[in-house]
């Protein structure tokens, strides 16, 4: 009986889903709903963020998974996910619980609300393509919250210059079909050109009481680069063990999500071209 009234449940969610273009599966609209539905019966004190995050280990690591339409759609993909679409997802779960809403619609709404621009309906021109512009957007529409202090740990400041996608066309398929979104595309970059923002450098990464009252877990982490063009070149959550900082992340490493056995501070003195990383916190209350 229980098993029936889900299979409705998804069904009825499905099906009002597609006020706007959507690209899923039915085993994508089964997981959300379980999840959700699982999530419901969890003690009043759980750490959600941590909680979708750990439950979407070992999913397959897949990137472009946002890039398979001509035109641009709301994919929602739960059997493949990259960094980018880990955070989102987890996030869009998360919301499902902080407003009390469980259907699939919801939790495609929740999608639409933080990958697009204002919220906008899907267009890859309003897709917030660089972190630093998902951050200033998502701060904007109360989702999120970047940290800037105290310093220490904040002793670095990053001045952001992005010119990675519209100098390089040729690398995203749907620039490359429609060459008239690069100038769109560019004045984005430009939106969020010489502004700045206060991050943690990879050597003060350390299991401090300073680091341990900073960085909560469930936090975001966005490692900052030396990479010529871009902001941020991983994502993940943040979690404390007992030897220091780890991060939930959809890994290229591992090939899978995986809450990564190393402590961060390991992981980022073996990656040369991330310098540190910014800290933002989801607004759950």
């Amino acid at each position: 009986m229980k098993r029936s009234l889900l299979f409705i449940l998804v069904l009825l969610s499905a099906i009002t889903a597609n006020a706007y273009e959507t690209d899923y599966q039915k085993s994508d609209s089964m997981l959300v709903m379980k999840l959700l539905n699982n999530a419901r019966k969890q003690p009043a004190n759980t750490n959600y963020i941590i909680y979708f995050a750990k439950q979407l280990k070992g999913i397959p690591y897949v990137a472009y998974t946002l890039e398979v339409n001509k035109k641009e759609k709301l994919v929602i993909n739960l059997r493949q996910l990259d960094c980018t679409t880990y955070v989102e997802n987890v996030t869009a779960l998360t919301m499902c619980i902080k407003e009390k809403k469980y259907t699939f619609r919801n939790f495609c709404d929740n999608i639409r609300k933080i990958r697009y621009r204002k919220g906008a309906e899907p267009h890859y021109t309003l897709r917030l393509h660089y972190f630093t512009d998902w951050i200033e957007d998502n701060t904007a529409k109360g989702i999120c919250r970047e940290i800037q202090s105290p310093n220490p740990p904040f002793t670095k400041r990053q001045e952001i210059n992005v010119y990675y996608m519209s100098q390089n066309p040729s690398k995203y398929k749907m620039l490359k079909d429609n060459p008239q979104y690069i100038s769109i595309i560019k004045k984005s970059e430009i939106n969020i050109n010489k502004k700045s923002y206060k991050f943690i450098p990879k050597s003060e990464v350390k299991n401090t009481t300073l680091l341990r009252n900073t960085i909560h877990d469930g936090d975001i982490i966005a490692t900052t680069t030396s990479l010529k063009g871009l902001d941020i070149q991983h994502l993940g959550f943040a979690i404390w063990h007992k030897d220091g900082l780890h991060m939930l992340n959809a890994s290229s490493l591992h090939h899978k999500v995986v809450e990564e056995p190393m402590t961060l501070y390991k992981y980022l003195q073996k990656q040369k071209s991330m310098t540190g990383i910014r800290i933002i916190r989801l607004n759950t209350k």
